[in-house]
């Protein structure tokens, strides 16, 4: 029922006639500029809008919000693959040409630019700046600024730049405040990528090389300005007085705080107890056993912390532990199967969470963008698959469903499952020791940080339960720099994963799922994927000409993802668990995605 609720909602947003589609259409379609964009249908918002409808309008303005992180950092620039940045940076100081509504699937509206143009087939897109745009440090944003901050992203910044800065044939400056990108390839998705791409100040680097690590403060447009900063200690942004944007509508009742704090700790424990001693102000939880059991401190009883929990309707996304199939360890399906069978999810579940959390069934569960476990594909899903039948693994056509365990800790009907398969790819069990036709034994070691409790206590178990089956598993633990070093390099046999996935997927996903990320360092790739068939997905995705077609290819491309077998997975939450000072308020409304209401700080607020 939730589902075909989420799906009305997704359409209702999403769906209009061709007629009123080309309202927003471009120029040589004979439309006007228009003030939003959306990935399908018209933007629900008029022009005249006084502010998002999620928000608090009249939210006070003042105060402060601490947040606290587990490792440290030794960057100030966000944009490139070398170093580790404070959280927050990019979001906090830096603007975009458009803005995203959270209360619809995926539309835009303008913030830096004024207006947005593009025509039918979505061939090319036209920003226009608003006059009134300035950076902090009171000089204008120009369309030199945005073209070379494309440039420079695409070319030199992070790889998740690349992809979208490849599809641009041609980029130039068309008016005093005008920008248009032409486009060498079809991606109806392009014109919204492009809008939520940062703009920073040329002058600031001229002479600087961008793509090396710098504790330089990027000077950007956005509602914050770095106050001060200890490097792996803390940072501090401070809201700009003379903050352009203020009475944007689009702002309104958005960046609410004074100051936005980030205080870095050893690990999520320390950072918790840091929580409860008042340092910091707001707290996520992620367990719910912890969540029912831990929250019983004097500052809770007086009523001085709050626990607030807001539900969502996003898609469950992937979390679990992955599998790097550059090993050869992993290459083998039945072999990444069996690793799936033997984690007993079960047992696993109820000694961290009480049994409370759902486990992931598919990538895009929780969602209509998920297939229906255990269902063979039909319709437009089974005619967009079939070209491929031949390179699919099984169940992707013909239905698969994750493995369940039977609660016990020898969970042997999944053990035997997992050990007919390992023979199966040619591996035996001799003297207790599983070994492949080489002689070679059967060994790994999954990779973590420290202070990932959690994820430490879940891989422990699994451990267990891989001896069974004659498998020798270490848990190795590193630090958040190591870690990152790490799996930039793809340099691990199996880490945790997780992957957070939205209502209006695109061209992010080639960055997940695409070849290049075999070998191209950086990107989210982890598991070293290589499939034609999930980037005819992601291509049908993108040129989908309307939600159906968008939700058959999303369903397809979900399909091929889960039957890989790359990821164990875990669990998903259904709501947002924050506990947090009283005096930290949010909005009653729930939006479509509503737990973007718990990702603090843009719509919270404080309040004596």
């Amino acid at each position: 029922m939730k589902h075909q609720i989420l799906r009305n909602a997704i359409k209702a947003s999403a769906f209009a006639t061709l007629a009123a589609w080309a309202s927003v259409a471009g120029a040589e379609s004979g439309a006007p500029p228009a003030h939003g964009i959306a990935m399908y249908g018209t933007p629900a918002l008029p022009l005249d809008f006084v502010s998002l409808p999620q928000v608090n309008p009249d939210a006070p303005k003042g105060g402060r919000i601490v947040f606290g992180e587990s490792g440290s950092f030794d960057s100030m620039n966000p944009f490139i693959l070398k170093g580790r940045a404070p959280a927050g940076l990019s979001a906090h100081t830096v603007e975009t040409l458009l803005g995203r509504n959270y209360d619809e699937a995926f539309t835009l509206y303008g913030l830096l630019a004024e207006s947005v143009t593009t025509d039918a087939a979505r061939t090319y897109v036209e920003f226009t700046l608003r006059e009134a745009a300035r950076f902090s440090d009171g000089s204008p944003v120009t369309v030199e600024d945005v073209m070379w901050s494309f440039e420079t992203l695409g070319t030199k910044g992070n790889p998740r730049y690349a992809g979208a800065w490849a599809k641009i044939g041609a980029m130039e400056q068309t008016g005093p405040r005008s920008v248009k990108f032409t486009f060498n390839v079809q991606d109806r998705e392009l014109p919204l990528i492009l809008g939520l791409r940062p703009i920073l100040k040329k002058a600031q680097w001229e002479g600087k090389a961008f793509d090396d690590s710098t504790l330089d403060i990027p000077i950007g447009s956005g509602p914050y300005v770095v106050d001060s900063f200890e490097a792996g200690k803390y940072v501090s942004y401070r809201k700009n007085p003379d903050w352009w944007g203020a009475d944007l509508p689009f702002n309104r009742g958005q960046h609410n705080f004074d100051e936005v704090r980030y205080d870095y700790f050893g690990d999520g424990g320390v950072v918790f107890e840091a929580f409860k001693g008042g340092l910091i102000t707001s707290w996520r939880e992620t367990n719910p056993a912890k969540w029912d059991s831990n929250y019983d401190w004097p500052d809770i009883a007086s009523g001085a912390v709050v626990k607030s929990v807001i539900p969502h309707k996003r898609p469950s996304g992937i979390e679990g532990f992955v599998m790097n199939t550059r090993r050869p360890l992993f290459q083998d399906w039945r072999v990444r199967e069996a690793l799936i069978q033997a984690f007993n999810f079960e047992l696993v579940n109820q000694t961290l969470n009480g049994s409370a959390n759902p486990r992931i069934q598919s990538y895009y569960g929780n969602s209509p963008l998920g297939f229906t476990p255990g269902t063979p594909a039909q319709g437009d899903t089974l005619a967009l698959l079939e070209p491929f039948r031949d390179q699919l693994l099984p169940g992707a056509i013909e239905g698969y469903a994750v493995p369940v365990g039977d609660g016990t800790e020898s969970n042997r009907k999944n053990i035997r499952s997992a050990t007919a398969l390992l023979e199966e790819a040619g591996w035996t069990v001799q003297n207790g020791v599983l070994v492949g036709k080489d002689g070679q034994p059967f060994t790994f070691s999954i990779l973590l940080v420290n202070g990932a409790n959690d994820m430490i206590s879940a891989a422990d178990i699994y451990v267990e339960s891989l001896k069974r089956l004659g498998i020798e598993a270490k848990v190795q633990t590193v630090d958040s720099a190591q870690y990152k070093e790490r799996t930039n390099a793809y340099d691990f046999d199996m880490t945790h994963f997780i992957r957070s996935l939205s209502l209006s997927p695109g061209n992010e996903q080639m960055l997940y799922w695409g070849s290049a990320g075999v070998t191209e360092p950086g990107t989210r790739n982890w598991m070293g994927m290589n499939s034609p068939a999930a980037e005819a997905m992601i291509n049908a995705m993108l040129n989908a000409k309307d939600q159906d077609g968008f939700i058959s290819a999303t369903q397809a491309l979900d399909r091929i993802l889960t039957t890989g077998r790359y990821v164990v997975p875990m669990w998903y939450s259904e709501v947002s668990r924050l506990a947090h000072r009283k005096e930290l308020k949010y909005p009653e409304r729930l939006p479509l995605y509503g737990d973007w209401l718990g990702f603090q700080p843009d719509v919270w607020w404080y309040e004596q």
